[in-house]
């Protein structure tokens, strides 16, 4: 639910025979762990689980330290994952990515509505990023699953960079035309479709499962700070430096990104994923495994009937007593979601604790739809931002472990096309809850659309976590064994 940021075997650990500890690569694992090294791993692991395909031969591995005992820190983040120096790099850097990619997002919102003066050009700006993203989402999956990781995300992220330098340029030369600053969206949005698979793919491979849902609670946090700071940023920035050169910080924040990726050691898919995979591959193995299908059926019902950001204009002038064309009642409306996953984030310490994922998933989705339900009951603009807060927790909570689940638990030769099915059920998933809000609050009234698609979101979702027991019933701590034998 929550939006992805531009920013061998199946396992990226061996087990050391006896303990049980996984093991990572020196390059990959966690710095400074009491004990120093153990023996070299070479060679399949115990149990006949795969080592880490990216992993150099003879590499030497440190098993993953427990975390640090204490209320306070049960509750603040688990940073373990940072300890790792491949995902330091990847995180660091995508500090950066995140807010620049907020100020192009913003800068292409404002420029076309410059040239234009129409909002409808910006609707249509918007179905034009749709489509290469979820073209080249799938296709980009696939992609993935059949050659180096590492390039991949090298060849993208130099065309996110290039696309933004091209928007830079074309602002800097004055009005033109609306189409151009068009092909240059849909380049880079084609760029990032096949650079966000490739980027979710390669996670597992460069931690130990366990790590996994505190890595992406990291991730996800770092995103939620982006989407509140970055149009902050813009506000701030336009009158000083002027709207081209926010495409041009964008363009430089991602200098740190490919830092971090040519650090990476070479990624090639594993096993079957050598060679040319298909695209209808990977929607038939999902079709086969009801447990992953089952996440992106969830997401879409949570997705769907339980997100009404396209009703936040007219009620912040309607319901919240807004002036007309937006002020500070739409703003608190649209950042309310962001700072709840962002208090989300900050306050992960424990979601590495949990293994029954998919309950958690369920409870998570069925707490959002309550808290939009309640959101259009309240004429309070406090209350509101409490609710929408309260739903901006679960959909981060419901966003971990659907993202964990799909890594850890799938093959790796199908992780990419997976992605690439995430990438498109996020980024397609609100543009239909935009249309199906509209139309209902259109035929009814905004509170009734609200109302109303949060109670279907609750109903749905314990429908399908009835029907889908593969999803209620899944243990993480033996999804990683399962995904060997797959």
């Amino acid at each position: 639910m929550t939006g992805p940021s531009r920013a061998g075997g199946d396992r990226a650990d061996g087990v050391q025979p006896g303990s049980g500890a996984p093991l990572v690569p020196t390059e990959l694992a966690p710095a400074g762990v009491a004990g120093g090294p153990t023996e070299p791993v070479a060679g399949p692991a115990a149990d006949g689980a795969p080592t880490d395909a990216a992993a150099p031969p003879g590499a030497v591995g440190t098993a993953v330290p427990d975390r640090p005992r204490g209320r306070v820190r049960s509750v603040l983040p688990d940073v373990r994952p940072l300890r790792v120096p491949a995902f330091r790099r990847m995180f660091l850097s995508q500090i950066g990515t995140v807010v620049g990619s907020q100020l192009t997002s913003v800068a292409v919102q404002q420029q076309i509505f410059d040239l234009t003066g129409s909002s409808g050009w910006v609707g249509v700006a918007s179905l034009v990023a749709l489509v290469p993203l979820v073209v080249f989402g799938l296709l980009g999956g696939a992609v993935a699953d059949s050659y180096d990781r590492r390039r991949l995300l090298m060849i993208t992220s130099t065309g996110i960079a290039v696309t933004s330098l091209g928007l830079w340029v074309a602002a800097l030369a004055g009005p033109g035309s609306v189409w151009v600053v068009m092909v240059l969206l849909a380049a880079q949005q084609g760029c990032f479709a096949v650079n966000q698979p490739t980027r979710s793919a390669v996670l597992p491979r460069i931690l130990p499962p366990e790590l996994v849902p505190s890595a992406n609670a990291l991730s996800m946090t770092v995103f939620s700070v982006g989407v509140i700071a970055g149009p902050l940023l813009v506000g701030v920035l336009i009158p000083v430096i002027g709207l081209s050169w926010l495409y041009f910080l964008d363009a430089v924040t991602l200098v740190g990104v490919l830092y971090a990726v040519v650090r990476l050691p070479p990624i090639p898919p594993a096993g079957a994923g050598r060679g040319r995979a298909r695209v209808l591959d990977g929607l038939t193995y999902l079709r086969a495994r009801p447990l992953l299908l089952m996440t992106f059926v969830v997401d879409i019902i949570a997705m769907v009937f339980g997100m009404p950001r396209a009703l936040f204009p007219q009620m912040a002038e309607e319901t919240f007593g807004g002036p007309p064309g937006g002020g500070t009642a739409l703003g608190v409306l649209n950042a309310a979601l962001a700072l709840g996953a962002l208090l989300g984030g900050l306050t992960s310490g424990w979601v590495h604790r949990v293994h029954r994922q998919g309950v958690a998933i369920l409870v998570a989705i069925v707490t959002w739809g309550v808290a939009m339900a309640l959101f259009g009951t309240t004429s309070l603009l406090w209350l509101a931002v409490v609710y929408l807060a309260v739903g901006g927790w679960a959909d981060l909570v419901s966003s971990v472990y659907r993202s964990s689940l799909l890594q850890v638990a799938a093959t790796d030769a199908m992780r990419g096309r997976l992605q690439g099915v995430f990438t498109v059920v996020v980024a397609g998933g609100p543009r239909v809850a935009d249309f199906v809000h509209g139309l209902a609050a259109s035929a009814t009234s905004t509170e009734a659309a609200v109302v109303g698609g949060g109670v279907l979101c609750v109903l749905l979702t314990l429908v399908a976590g009835w029907w889908g027991r593969s999803l209620r019933d899944y243990d993480a701590r033996t999804a990683v064994r399962v995904a060997d034998q797959d």
